[in-house]
């Protein structure tokens, strides 16, 4: 109890107890990813039996009851989906359980709670020293219709045509096309809305600074981000009070996804996303290319720091849909969290769900019964409590960019944090059958020194550098390794230091 108690300290104590984050804040924070319909029911009832087409019956009452199982996992934020009403409906593409279908932006989805509800929400999480990002949908609203039978006076506050672009299927090689033409079918039709219109923009503006402002929102993730003109961001960004931004640009390309930061404050990493995908998902997997990607991402981008790091999301594949291997699935897990950016686990990311395609990686998490002994339960716990002990010894951490300091075809080392202070990780791609290897990471990269003692603090062991500052390092069946000077980490009670 004593060593939890410590780990709550540790991560409480890097965040102010204030409400709105700037995007240099954000940096330190560490986010769980919250399906509101699929996290927790009102009355807390774990029975299965729920079509991943409908809603299932989470309620922000019930993510209230169940922050304790975030929070003990060492997350300081939340990123819950869209809260405004949609249209409620059976249909062939499913229900608006996600919430992307917006229907009216000044009421909240009653299916998920009152506004005091939401209200509470937020309260809760900033009296633990938490806060709250929520989803939002500027592109589009949604109506269960064919594109030529769109009723528009049902929308609130755009109920006119002339609000909206006239419907056409996107070319993503015309960026025009893409920010003008409509997502959707003629199910579930997403009218694109004309956001470069100054009526419209002035519309969100407005809208946008009353939802931070009455539910004292701290950041927003910003959902098909690449299919609004860049124009509009300036405004939107100052009339939500300038909290940080997460943007949706989904695509791998840093040269395409990196000019966004000119206009928003971040954006999800997709880059890199598809590069520790691809690298870890199977024995075969490409290094090299994760090497080229990180140092990429590094040179293209602004800011890597502030970006969202994650494996995982709504929706793509989870990452255990590609292979079942718990030493890869860790090494991934763990690759995102110590990279360059806030990181972000999504909900059931820690009880090892498999789902692949919508919607079924979309699974309801009472069905693990909330288990915190959980294999990846645990390993994550572990990894943001490195990270936040590494936060706290030294701020500078947060900005030092991660860089590969040693690779080989099966391996990457990767260094971040200043000499004394680093954490100096180790991943491979040989998986569980892969044997056991040692490797001699050199100490002009690593920043270790002359008869340093580190510890691996995922196994906890004694490590010490030799006279040139050189550490060897085994890799027991593929497993991952994190490094960390000893002397740092007194205090922490990790490793029993």
């Amino acid at each position: 109890m004593a060593t939890s108690l410590g780990f709550l300290y540790v991560f409480i104590s890097i965040v102010a107890l204030v409400s709105g984050l700037t995007p240099a804040q954000w940096r330190s924070q560490s986010i769980y990813q919250v399906m509101t319909d699929r996290f927790a029911r009102t009355d807390g009832s774990t029975t299965a039996g729920c079509d991943l087409n409908e809603y299932c019956g989470g309620t922000w009452q019930g993510l209230i009851n169940r922050l304790d199982y975030i929070q003990s996992m060492g997350f300081t934020a939340i990123w819950i989906s869209p809260v405004v009403k949609n249209p409620i409906a059976s249909t062939q593409d499913g229900n608006s359980y996600h919430g992307y279908w917006a229907q009216d932006a000044y009421a909240l989805n009653p299916k998920f709670g009152t506004s005091a509800d939401l209200k509470a929400l937020s309260n809760e999480l900033h009296s633990r020293g938490m806060y709250l990002m929520v989803d939002v949908v500027p592109n589009h609203m949604g109506s269960i219709s064919s594109q030529t039978t769109v009723d528009y006076s049902k929308f609130n506050p755009f109920n006119k045509q002339s609000y909206f672009h006239k419907p056409c299927n996107i070319d993503y090689n015309n960026q025009t096309s893409v920010t003008q033409c409509w997502l959707g079918d003629n199910i579930v039709s997403l009218p694109d809305l004309r956001t470069e219109d100054s009526n419209v923009a002035n519309m969100w503006n407005t809208w946008i600074g009353q939802l931070v402002s009455n539910y004292s929102i701290d950041g927003l993730r910003i959902d098909t981000a690449q299919q609004i003109d860049t124009a509009f961001w300036a405004g939107f960004q100052s009339a939500a009070k300038g909290i940080h931004t997460l943007g949706e640009v989904f695509n791998g390309d840093p040269n395409y996804i990196c000019p966004y930061q000119n206009y928003l404050h971040g954006i999800l990493n997709y880059g890199t996303y598809y590069w520790i995908t691809q690298a870890f998902q199977s024995t075969s997997g490409s290094i090299s290319n994760l090497v080229n990607g990180i140092n990429q991402m590094k040179s293209t981008c602004k800011d890597v720091t502030v970006l969202g790091s994650f494996l995982e999301n709504h929706d793509n594949p989870r990452f255990p849909s590609y292979t079942q291997d718990i030493v890869l699935i860790r090494t991934a897990i763990t690759f995102t969290m110590l990279a360059d950016g806030i990181p972000i686990i999504y909900q059931g990311q820690e009880q090892k769900f498999s789902g692949s395609n919508v919607p079924s990686n979309r699974e309801a998490l009472w069905t693990a019964k909330y288990n915190q002994n959980a294999d990846l339960y645990l390993h994550i716990q572990k990894l943001n409590r490195i990270r936040s002990w590494a936060i706290r010894k030294d701020s500078t951490y947060l900005t030092y960019n991660a860089w590969p300091i040693w690779s080989d075809s099966k391996t990457i080392v990767m260094r971040k944090g200043y000499a004394g202070k680093q954490i100096v990780s180790v991943y491979s791609n040989s998986g569980s059958n892969g044997g056991t290897r040692t490797i001699t990471i050199n100490s002009g990269n690593s920043g270790f020194t002359a008869g340093e003692k580190v510890t691996e603090v995922l196994r906890c062991e004694a490590l010490t550098a030799d006279s040139r500052g050189n550490v060897g390092v085994s890799i027991p069946t593929g497993r991952p390794g994190i490094l960390y000077p000893t002397a740092g980490l007194r205090g922490s009670g990790i490793c029993g230091l």
